[in-house]
């Protein structure tokens, strides 16, 4: 292993008590001219937010666990960060993963990581809050604990050091990250963040009464004291080390025992119920540097009207509730004004469910068009609704997006995802008449109960698809066929389906691209490394933080940036530390199994799963039966 990556936390928490303009001026001198890409760590963006922070009562910084590129596009950290800025008593800063050059930077000064409002260090903030949504990103998680002087695990910390909170998809099941923090949110942050740091500022104090936070195991007591308090009072904040997971002799999961009275049985989600006026970034920061996604981003529904089984964030992100037509409108053309970017994208789950989706679209259309303002229309749900959208708005070398998820009717209607190849198919011929150049499908393999001909319906639908633009406008169109592997996620009807094996998925991806028979026709397939790391990650209990902090130590970064990922340090650590891939990632649950996530609670709960579970099963005999 490189000596740039063994951990410093020591050094970094002695100059973590550097004041910004202090640490700024050593990083321009000896850190900043010798990394790439030092336009990401200079911060200064149009539209940040710098307070004093002498004259807030709290400081919370939201860092994102992956490059700036990445967390610059993520349309929650800029919602968060408008609602706490609007505070008065609170400011927010931001911090992002570095890349390994700057890491090695860092680490060779001692020189700690820091918000990019203030180059304030990190370990200086009252609230660190770490978006998670995407499990291989979690090794980033440590490498902003270590660079902060933050100690890795939360039973390390005082009442000296920052609350370490996280958010996100990723908290569905967050056990394997589960030592790392000290609280875990699970639902909707609007109503959690707040609630969360303001009760953290007031505990402190309560235990405190005045006195300085001790330090060593005095000082972690004083933590556990405060955590407690704060778990007792926020039915939504999970407080992972009042919990310990107990296991079979055979080394299945078997529950988690509460250590402490405050430690509720289950989580509840944190909900907002009133979408229309929940905050919107309508000054949204604009980025110094070149990012995933260059455009204006606005949510116009939250959760989805379906109930498909593969899908984790229709179970989370229930009920279902919108934004008005106007109220999107006029916050977009906030957000154009106060960027000038040429691109608006409608987020949602399901935007073409959206009640009003025609309406806006039309209404969007009418507004930003004159001003040569694109508008990205998402993945949109095939159905009649499909032609009626393409026919609204004329294509200009452009390409319509589409998830079948699978392509046969009898396995779509096994997933619970009701739509007709034949509405999609439809659906596509009025796009390219008017003007839609090239298609893009998203597709699942893996999923239960999966067939040949399965595989061969994802071929045949792009090729068919490809052959609708010839018969249109007179030449195959480009289809790209996206194909994933599936991975069961927690809290879906598929949770206790074990994921298929890597040389299943290698060979599935040869067989359908040596089926492709047309040129414009191409099948991308998801690496299978990844999709195995993503299960373990996903589905595995707290004994997977091991895992993850041994391959950190030996090196492991970046995992979603192709370049970067070494599957082989992930598997490594797994034989290491004599634990089975298999456990994890491959190995079924029975239906009566207590599941490492059960603690955590989802609107209609678990079941509601079993019954769906149950369901599939005997969808999945009759389809056996009739093919």
């Amino acid at each position: 292993m490189n000596d740039q990556f063994m951990p410093g936390a020591d050094l970094f928490r002695q100059n973590s008590a550097l004041a910004g303009q202090e640490l700024k001026d050593r990083l321009d001198r000896t850190v900043l001219p010798r990394v790439f890409n030092p336009i990401a760590y200079v911060g200064g963006e149009l539209n940040s937010v710098r307070k004093d922070h002498r004259a807030v009562a709290g400081k919370l910084c939201l860092a994102f666990p992956d490059l700036y590129s990445v967390g610059m596009s993520n349309q929650g950290l800029q919602v968060l960060y408008t609602q706490m800025n609007q505070r008065p008593d609170w400011l927010c800063e931001r911090a992002y993963a570095p890349m390994k050059d700057m890491e090695g930077a860092l680490r060779s000064q001692g020189l700690p990581l820091y918000s990019l409002e203030t180059f304030t260090p990190l370990r200086q903030f009252d609230v660190l809050g770490f978006s998670l949504q995407y499990e291989i990103s979690y090794p980033e998680i440590l490498t902003m604990l270590d660079l902060s002087g933050i100690s890795l695990r939360g039973d390390g910390r005082t009442l000296a050091d920052p609350l370490v909170i996280a958010g996100g998809p990723c908290a569905q099941n967050p056990e394997p990250i589960a030592p790392f923090f000290d609280v875990i949110i699970t639902g909707d942050g609007e109503p959690a963040l707040p609630a969360v740091c303001d009760y953290w500022l007031e505990v402190r104090r309560a235990v405190l009464q005045g006195a300085e936070p001790l330090d060593g195991p005095a000082g972690q007591r004083q933590r556990d004291e405060a955590l407690a308090r704060l778990a007792a009072r926020l039915p939504f904040a999970y407080v992972p080390r009042f919990y310990e997971p107990e296991y079979h002799d055979d080394g299945r999961f078997r529950g988690l025992r509460a250590l402490r009275g405050e430690a509720a049985a289950t989580i509840e989600p944190s909900v907002i119920g009133d979408l229309e006026t929940a905050a919107l970034p309508l000054a949204p920061i604009l980025p110094n540097a070149e990012t995933i996604h260059d455009r204006i981003a606005i949510e116009i529904m939250r959760g989805c009207p379906w109930q498909c089984r593969f899908c984790q964030s229709t179970v989370i992100k229930r009920p279902l509730r919108i934004r008005s037509v106007e109220r999107i409108v006029q916050s977009a053309w906030q957000m154009f004004e106060n960027t000038g970017l040429d691109e608006v994208s409608l987020l949602s789950l399901s935007s073409s469910d959206y009640p009003y989706f025609e309406e806006l679209v039309r209404r969007m259309h009418e507004t930003f068009q004159p001003h040569n303002v694109r508008l990205a229309l998402p993945s949109l749900r095939v159905n009649e609704q499909l032609k009626a959208l393409t026919a609204l708005i004329e294509g200009d070398n452009r390409g319509l997006t589409l998830a079948p998820e699978v392509a046969r009717d009898d396995m779509r209607e096994q997933i619970r995802k009701k739509i007709k190849n034949s509405d999609l198919y439809d659906g596509v011929r009025v796009a390219v008449a008017n003007g839609y150049t090239h298609v893009k499908l998203y597709f699942l393999i893996g999923l239960p109960g999966e067939r040949r001909v399965d595989l061969d319906g994802i071929v045949d639908m792009a090729e068919t698809i490809s052959r609708i633009g010839k018969e249109v406008k007179g030449r195959n169109i480009p289809v790209t066929a996206s194909v994933s592997n599936f991975v069961p996620k927690a809290h879906t009807p598929y949770q206790w389906n074990g994921m298929q094996s890597r040389e299943y998925f290698a060979w599935a991806h040869r067989y359908m691209r040596h089926r492709c028979a047309i040129k414009a026709v191409k099948i991308k397939c998801h690496d299978t490394e990844t999709s195995m790391l993503e299960g373990l990650l996903s589905r595995g209990d707290r004994r997977v933080a091991d895992v993850i902090e041994l391959a950190w130590r030996r090196g492991s970064r970046l995992n979603s940036w192709f370049e970067h990922f070494d599957a082989a340090v992930w598997w490594e650590a797994l034989r290491d530390l004599n634990l089975s891939a298999d456990l994890f990632i491959h190995r079924p649950y029975e239906l009566m199994d207590r599941l490492p996530w059960d603690h955590i609670n989802v609107k209609k709960g678990r079941t509601f799963l079993e019954k769906e579970q149950q369901r599939a099963t005997i969808q999945l005999q009759e389809m056996a039966t009739a093919i």
